[in-house]
């Protein structure tokens, strides 16, 4: 199976040059790592850049330069910096073409959950909600089971939600899953893993074609 970094990797080949990409916190961020050669995309973060690069090594690291989800980054050339006012237009207005999201949980349905467990102190919902709201081309990057191995792929989420049918592909550490017709259906598995194991960590419903290829990382 993957490790998150196998994830991002993986999500990376969903990039198309020229994109606009925006990348949640957590999973996601590791995106901008692994951008396919021969391609430019520049990444855009909520809190006020578009133009980010890969995570700093040590003598690069600039405490002033972070993204939505406060961890330092570089700055490619040509970078710039605006409000939030403005990043939130760009969010709105559709000028994002792909959005990589973390999750809690994933229904069936393509609804989401990635802001709040109950009982548990939050700041808030911050930018999610605008970005599940606004994104055409929404791709979940998650692992497919929490801790204690339960399926974060669900018939419905017992989570509050984030959005409500707005997630189209969902890449795990075991597989990648397109969600249409209220199901989820295996596109791909990873290094290793089997159908059956896939299928044993899915509580939703999914839909397995004569042949699952693997993945090509």
């Amino acid at each position: 199976m993957l490790d998150k970094n196998g994830i991002a990797r993986r999500i990376a080949q969903e990039l198309k040059d020229g994109w606009y990409v925006n990348l949640g916190i957590g999973i996601p961020t590791l995106v901008a790592n692994h951008i396919p050669q021969g391609i430019s995309v520049e990444f855009q973060s909520e809190n006020g850049i578009l133009g980010m690069g890969p995570f700093p090594t040590e003598a690069e690291v600039d405490a002033d330069l972070i993204n939505a989800g406060k961890q330092t980054i570089t700055a490619l050339p040509g970078a710039v910096y605006f409000d939030s006012a403005t990043s939130f237009a760009m969010i709105r207005g559709q000028h994002v073409q792909l959005t990589v999201l973390g999750a809690m949980e994933v229904s069936q349905g393509g609804d989401i959950a990635n802001w709040k467990i109950p009982g548990r102190m939050v700041k808030g919902m911050g930018g999610a909600m605008d970005l599940v709201a606004s994104a055409e081309n929404i791709v979940v990057a998650m692992m497919h089971t929490n801790k204690r191995g339960d399926s974060k792929l669900l018939p419905s989420c017992s989570l509050p939600l984030t959005g409500v049918a707005c997630v189209k592909r969902v890449v795990t550490n075991l597989a990648v899953l397109d969600i249409r017709d209220g199901a989820f259906h295996l596109v791909e598995r990873a290094p290793g893993v089997t159908v059956e194991e896939i299928k044993a960590a899915t509580a939703g419903t999914l839909i397995v074609p004569a042949e699952v290829p693997e993945m090509q990382l």
